[in-house]
């Protein structure tokens, strides 16, 4: 069939469906199809495709939901399920004329239960409206990134969301106690209840986290909450040596709990200075930065923090540091950390998030800057990630006298070399941000052919038909 042709086709269908939705009840809110909408929820951050979606369409039950799957099977529709479009993988571009299901109408929280530390959420809420009904019930949802103002929960669940707290909270997976979710056949499972301990075979639930849409759609979550943490502390440490930043994080973890352990670099410090939206920390220049958080509720946890520090400061590992004396302190010093990836976005940064053992990480990096400095040495590298969970987070910096085309060109030179390195330390080639269509064709550096064939047959199971975020993960 010619490509116009299946587009005609393709747009048979949509009109298909859309007059059987509407006969089925969804208002016309719940359907848009202008140029601006498919622009808008056709796409997420990353910037390599263009979003060419046919339609939007917003379910406000799981019932509305199975509805569309059953008939985009019907159909023969492909679907790109969308939370808050916050990736950076391309797991959420609708780019080959697939009708987007939004979850932007199923953000209400359902049920609270007390005595269980749980909440059941519709998977279209916030993550920042989560944490906030955490703590209204003197809890907390510990789960945290840059993105958690607009991030919704079903995404995080794609991707298995990790963040700055991985350290001591785990990633998304660890918080999420059971699902609702309908598969691409367009049944409805619901997965584990909410239980801590059912040994009944299978944990299904596990399988969808971190699936990226592609083998159904989550839409009602029961999450795990925890207590508050008390007098959470910040400091932060300058820091000669990437090697040091290891023998630190080593120091203080020998001693007490930490709740973040991050890194980043003399670019990031500068770039972030240049903005005007933060202060230095110190006057002290330095190649590298850690930034630590805990808990000190009493006293001697203070005074231990304070002990390791000047420890570091006599082996000659931290140069100056600074630490937080009030709740606003530790924001501004965050601030630090969290605004870098926003900085640097105006020098359209190639990002990778990889990852590899804590042990292997300053060897890991000294591979990648050699390659990196060996191949273009007008690049600039910017470093920055969660250091306490092996998580980092390559950029380099577009040069002022490249066209994108051009930098990007040259990026996927340096990209076979980067994750080579990946594989020669047995890591990943996406630590917390997905597969989606960017990382795709780097899959094989961290599963095996035999592991992909074990995915496409659960896909098979859950999908027969294929139509639930086709082209994310593998082909």
């Amino acid at each position: 069939m010619g490509k116009s042709h299946a587009m005609t086709a393709n747009q048979t269908a949509i009109n298909t469906l859309i007059e059987q939705l509407r006969q089925q009840g969804f208002d016309e809110h719940q359907i848009k199809t202008d140029a601006d909408s498919l622009g808008f929820w056709g796409k997420d951050w990353t910037k390599h495709f263009e979003p060419n979606a046919s339609a939007i369409v917003f379910p406000k039950s799981t019932q509305q939901v199975q509805a569309i799957v059953k008939l985009c099977n019907e159909l023969n529709i492909v679907i790109t399920p969308s939370g808050g479009r916050t990736g950076l993988s391309a797991g959420a571009v609708a780019a080959n004329g697939e009708v987007v299901i939004s979850l932007d109408k199923m953000n209400q929280v359902l049920n609270f239960y007390p005595a269980d530390r749980m909440v059941e959420v519709e998977a279209g809420i916030v993550t920042k409206a989560l944490q906030d009904f955490a703590q209204q019930q003197g809890l907390y949802y510990p789960v945290d990134f840059a993105s958690a103002g607009s991030s919704q929960l079903g995404g995080n669940i794609g991707t298995n969301a990790g963040g700055i707290k991985v350290i001591k909270y785990g990633m998304t997976r660890n918080w999420i106690l059971g699902m609702t979710v309908v598969t691409g056949k367009g049944d409805i499972l619901h997965l584990n209840k909410g239980m801590i301990k059912n040994a009944t075979g299978y944990d299904l639930r596990h399988l969808l986290i971190g699936a990226e849409g592609t083998l159904g759609i989550v839409t009602e979550v029961q999450v795990k909450l925890e207590r508050q943490p008390k007098n959470l502390t910040v400091m932060v440490l300058g820091v000669p040596e990437f090697a040091n930043i290891m023998q630190i994080l080593s120091a203080f973890q020998s001693k007490m709990d930490l709740t973040a352990f991050e890194f980043f670099d003399d670019v990031a410090v500068d770039k972030l200075l240049a903005t005007g939206h933060v202060q230095k920390p110190f006057e002290t220049d330095a190649p590298f930065y850690a930034l630590l958080e805990f808990e000190a509720p009493y006293e001697p946890i203070m005074d231990m923090a304070m002990q390791i520090f000047e420890d570091c400061m006599s082996e000659g590992w931290v140069l100056d540091g600074v630490m937080s004396q009030s709740i606003h302190q530790a924001q501004e010093l965050w601030k630090l950390r969290e605004y870098i990836s926003e900085t640097i976005s105006v020098f359209t940064p190639y990002k990778n998030d990889i990852s590899v053992l804590i042990s292997r990480v300053p060897e890991f990096i000294a591979d990648i800057d050699a390659i990196v400095s060996q191949n273009y040495p007008d690049f600039q590298v910017c470093w920055f990630g969660h250091i306490g969970d092996g998580n980092l987070h390559l950029n380099i910096l577009k040069p002022e006298n490249l066209s994108k085309d051009e930098f990007f060109e040259k990026c996927q030179v340096v990209n076979k070399y980067v994750f080579e390195t990946v594989q020669k330390y047995n890591g990943s080639i996406s630590a917390e941000h997905g597969v989606g269509m960017t990382k795709k064709p780097y899959l094989n550096y961290t599963r095996p052919d035999e592991e992909i064939d074990y995915l496409r047959a659960i896909k098979q199971v859950f999908d027969p038909n294929g139509i639930m975020n086709r082209g994310k993960i593998f082909d």
